[in-house]
């Protein structure tokens, strides 16, 4: 089934499980902002992605639902994010930057999520012949 898929939606459903643990790890620093010694993380989204297989071998593949996801092994592409301003209490989360990159990823989530949208659109008009 995930031959499939990949064919269909392309490396669109891996990138939603990256951006959906990026959006985790980004809300997670955001939440943090104010606890002193919390250093900031991010995804290496293509680091990530490279590893979920989306450079056109797949090394996992998730076949039964007990299977890891590739896409979640982001967990691994976590990296510390070098801070602009030092801060006294050693917190490098810089809300501005944290928000900015919440929204940016918020809107390549939902182009993936509307690419692939489009695609089921596409084959539901194709099956039916374009009617309702």
């Amino acid at each position: 089934m995930s031959q499939i898929n990949d064919k269909l939606f392309g490396i669109h459903t891996q990138a939603l499980g990256l951006w959906q643990k990026r959006a985790e790890v980004l809300a997670g620093n955001l939440a943090n902002a104010d606890t002193p010694d919390y250093k900031a993380r991010d995804v290496d989204f293509r680091q990530a992605l490279m590893s979920a297989g989306a450079d056109g071998k797949l090394p996992l593949a998730a076949t039964e639902s007990g299977h890891i996801d590739p896409a979640m092994q982001a967990n691994d592409q976590l990296a510390y994010r070098v801070p602009l301003q030092p801060s006294m209490d050693g917190n490098t989360v810089d809300t501005q930057v944290e928000q900015a990159n919440f929204a940016a990823n918020s809107v390549h989530y939902q182009a993936s999520l509307s690419f692939i949208t489009a695609q089921i659109h596409m084959l539901r008009t194709a099956i039916t012949g374009g009617q309702s």
